[in-house]
């Protein structure tokens, strides 16, 4: 059984600012007992294309410092960490869109890379080429963020690999007013866990105007708890894959997964099936 704290704050173009919410939000996580402490999209270094304009002068130093006084407190509050942030590349080359998920040592034991960016990321962001699987305390997890949520096909490649957890980071906040994300991302999300029998951690920035907030959602879909709209709150819930929920896709989900588009006969003989345009 896991214990994820899953955190939201209104993430802003200031890493000093952003870095002091998420450190409040790994002690706290760590006195509390949870093993992963999962947050926003680009919170650590804002997100381009809102809270930066142009990333021309942007202070990577500064950046990585930061960083790495999160990592001391990973260890020192003995928790997982999944930081949203930006990854530098050599010159000439836009940075990544990431994640990386510090380990209880201290250390950098991977980074996901967002691999579908939008058409305005694009002009910032080199999308990544990689899935990120790993286990904890016998749990398979995964990491995704954001618009990955519009692709089927990265949950059902996830679902092979065995995942039965994933940490998914967003960015939709700082919008004008009401959009069509409120009625359409958690729902998707809920999908993607009932179709592929997956827990779910996603949370967002709580900056004005925040179409939803975090969430937390089971492998029937259920949305389990959520945060207050525009609040900068952290939940901790259970990922307890012993269990036993509603999955009607139990003995059909791998007929699907391996081609077979149907869960009936291989064949049908008889002459009023093949007969499609009459009573």
């Amino acid at each position: 059984m896991l214990k994820i704290a899953t955190c939201q704050f209104a993430v802003t173009g200031d890493v000093d600012h952003n870095a002091g919410h998420i450190e409040s939000f790994v002690r706290q996580a760590g006195e509390e007992g949870a093993d992963l402490v999962h947050l926003s999209e680009c919170c650590l270094s804002g997100y381009a294309g809102v809270d930066h304009e142009t990333l021309e002068g942007f202070d990577w130093e500064h950046l990585r410092d930061r960083t790495r006084a999160i990592m001391e407190l990973a260890k020192e509050k003995q928790v997982w960490v999944a930081l949203g942030s930006m990854h530098e590349l050599s010159a000439g080359n836009k940075p990544h869109n990431c994640m990386y998920l510090i380990g209880p040592d201290g250390k950098i034991h991977d980074r996901y890379d967002k691999r579908f960016c939008t058409e305005i990321e694009l002009p910032f962001y080199t999308p990544g080429d990689r899935a990120v699987t790993f286990e904890l305390k016998g749990v398979t997890c995964a990491l995704l963020i954001c618009f990955d949520l519009r692709f089927p096909e990265i949950y059902r490649d996830l679902y092979k690999r065995g995942v039965q957890f994933v940490i998914q980071s967003f960015y939709n906040a700082r919008q004008k007013g009401p959009s069509v994300h409120t009625d359409i991302m958690r729902q998707t999300m809920q999908c993607r866990a009932a179709t592929n029998f997956f827990w779910i951690s996603m949370n967002n920035s709580s900056a004005w105007y925040s179409p939803y907030p975090s969430c937390f959602i089971r492998p029937d879909g259920k949305i389990v708890k959520e945060l207050e709209w525009h609040r900068d709150q952290m939940m901790i819930n259970e990922v307890n894959t012993d269990i036993e929920l509603y999955d009607p896709m139990k003995d059909f989900r791998d007929i699907a997964v391996a081609g077979n588009l149907t869960n009936g006969p291989e064949t049908i003989d008889d002459p009023r099936s093949k007969n499609v345009t009459e009573l």
